[in-house]
């Protein structure tokens, strides 16, 4: 086993945390940012906090359980540790359907610019957020609940590539279709400007959508490996680095507030007003 200090787990974690905890106050102070944009970032920002929070709280779990506190078998421990993996399949969920509703906030903002304010108002942005965190909260309670069938397990491990199929086939088409759609709309005022912003937008979207590939999809490889080739040696060399693999997770909520903040100018005036104050 590859085992990674418990100081790093923590001290990313923690760094983690605190970073997508500044976007989520940077955007409720700044009113300029209360829009659907950001709202959608935000709820990504949430589902890295949880990322963040579920590694700290396993790491506790296992100190407390070498220190003799808990056992690993007890009644009480087995439901804190089903509450923990809710939050872990939460935080995936959350993350996927994040960059789900911020891809299709990009396509509208791109491809139905004239109509974009019509279209995607804040009520209906809230709604959307409403819904998409519904359904995860009762798919993590149910996933955490019967991880052990493969009923559950196989929908589970096929939901994360199914999900990023889409996105990227959305990404792919919004890249195609927008130096068309910028000709058609290049004789109104502004429009050159507008399709730049819009596009700058796609861009940092798809840099998103890379780290989170990079960052989830070893995590998830593992959990499909762990159900499907156990005891194969391929496999269990690969699930050798499981702590790495956690790791991983826990930087992408690291990285993701950075490009926020690189990305987008109105965030960065923001964040130095704050520290600034």
């Amino acid at each position: 086993q590859v085992v990674v200090p418990e100081e790093v787990f923590f001290t990313v974690a923690a760094a983690g945390i605190l970073e997508n905890l500044l976007v989520l106050v940077a955007v409720i102070r700044n009113k300029n940012l209360h829009l659907p944009m950001y709202f959608f970032i935000c709820s990504l920002a949430i589902s890295d906090m949880l990322g963040s929070l579920y590694k700290t709280l396993e790491n506790i779990f296992i100190i407390l359980c070498k220190m003799g506190y808990l056992t690993r078998r007890g009644d009480f421990e087995k439901k804190l540790d089903d509450a923990m993996d809710s939050m872990f399949i939460l935080s995936l969920l959350g993350s996927i359907f994040s960059l789900l509703a911020i891809a299709a906030d990009r396509y509208i903002t791109i491809f139905y610019a004239l109509r974009y304010h019509n279209i995607m108002t804040l009520r209906r942005a809230l709604v959307i957020l409403a819904i998409i965190w519904t359904f995860c909260a009762g798919s993590s309670i149910a996933i955490a609940l019967f991880s052990y069938e493969a009923a559950t397990i196989i929908p589970f491990t096929i939901l994360f590539p199914l999900m990023m199929f889409f996105i990227l086939c959305l990404y792919v088409h919004m890249f195609l279709l927008a130096r068309s759609h910028a000709k058609k709309i290049a004789s109104l005022p502004t429009s050159t400007v507008h399709q730049r912003t819009n596009m700058k937008g796609a861009i940092t979207l798809t840099i998103f959508l890379g780290v989170f590939l990079c960052c989830w999809a070893p995590f998830v490889l593992h959990i499909l490996l762990a159900r499907f080739c156990p005891h194969n040696p391929y496999c269990a060399c690969y699930m050798s680095i499981f702590h790495v693999n956690g790791t991983l997770i826990m930087c992408n909520a690291i990285i993701d507030p950075m490009i926020f903040a690189f990305r987008s100018p109105e965030l960065r005036s923001t964040f130095k007003k704050m520290f600034y104050c």
